[in-house]
């Protein structure tokens, strides 16, 4: 009995706190005593209360603005919102801060800050990656304003692994058009692999990825000459030789390596034929001008006779 008195008073204690609290915000929200409400909106603050900051500081940061109470005030509104995990939000309230007030001892974190919340909500690799690409420029504009800023190295991390992002997002849209080359109607498929494979190549010359695309190049670029129309075969199955020889002269030791030989051999014969039927084509081509030229005289001579006769 005594138990279950002493459990009714504590819930009725905790109760009549919680309806206290709430009726103190109540009357905050409707108060026109801008002091109170600059006060309270930095208590609840500081007590991580920080979505009733958020709104006793939407109702007062118009009023104090300019004035020497608002910068602390715009500082904890953006950092109240982060701390929500409202990073877009965030990000533009403390990249505001930062424009004006940039002489201030928080404008340094306010910077980093605007690009952290930035990274934080930036999407994963197999997401579209333009708030990501916003986050690295952010980064970068820190990095450029504070370079001895002791938040330099963890903004470099955070670089780091963005661009890692980017790169598996390209990988992966490297393993989609090659997959589209397996299709029934491949068609600029091919080519669309053999520029997108360079690119990577070029935009992430130390990837782990370079050896599997290059070992692909070679693949791809084999199978789109064997495809090609007779004018373009020569040029593009001498392109593929050459992709085959730089991969051997970057991965000597790869094991793609037996898989490549085939590949260029197969193109070499290729090409090989190719050429004897190019000179075959090109040799009843001249037969073919020189029997219809000498036709050409031929006809001539008839005329001119006709006319000597006539």
């Amino acid at each position: 009995m005594k138990k279950t008195t002493l459990l009714y008073i504590n819930i009725l204690l905790l109760s009549t706190v919680v309806l206290s609290g709430c009726g103190e915000f109540y009357k905050l929200e409707k108060s026109t005593n801008w002091d109170e409400l600059y006060e309270a909106a930095n208590r609840y603050y500081d007590e991580g209360e920080y979505n009733k900051s958020i709104i006793l500081y939407d109702r007062v940061l118009p009023v104090i603005k300019g004035s020497g109470k608002a910068e602390l005030a715009e500082f904890n509104y953006a950092y109240a919102h982060f701390r929500t995990k409202r990073f877009i939000e965030s990000a533009g309230y403390f990249k505001t801060f930062f424009d004006t007030y940039n002489r201030s001892p928080l404008a340094e974190e306010a910077l980093f800050m605007h690009a952290y919340s930035l990274y934080l909500d930036s999407p994963d690799y197999n997401l579209d990656q333009r708030s990501s690409r916003e986050a690295v420029n952010a980064i970068q504009l820190f990095m450029n304003r504070y370079p001895d800023s002791d938040s330099y190295e963890r903004a470099i991390t955070m670089i780091d692994d963005l661009q890692k992002r980017f790169e598996e997002k390209a990988y992966e849209e490297s393993r989609m058009y090659y997959r589209l080359t397996e299709g029934l109607f491949p068609g600029e498929f091919y080519r669309a692999c053999i520029i997108n494979f360079q690119n990577f190549a070029k935009d992430y010359p130390d990837s782990e990825y370079n050896e599997e695309l290059a070992f692909k190049l070679v693949e791809v670029s084999n199978a789109y000459a064997e495809r090609s129309v007779f004018d373009k075969k020569e040029e593009r199955l001498q392109q593929s030789i050459e992709f085959a020889q730089d991969f051997a002269q970057k991965y000597p030791d790869s094991s793609y390596d037996g898989k490549v030989k085939n590949l260029m051999s197969e193109s070499e014969t290729e090409l090989e034929t190719h050429y004897r039927l190019k000179e075959q084509y090109e040799s009843r081509s001249a037969e073919a001008r020189r029997l219809r030229e000498e036709e050409e005289r031929n006809q001539k001579a008839t005329e001119a006779l006709r006319n000597t006769e006539n």
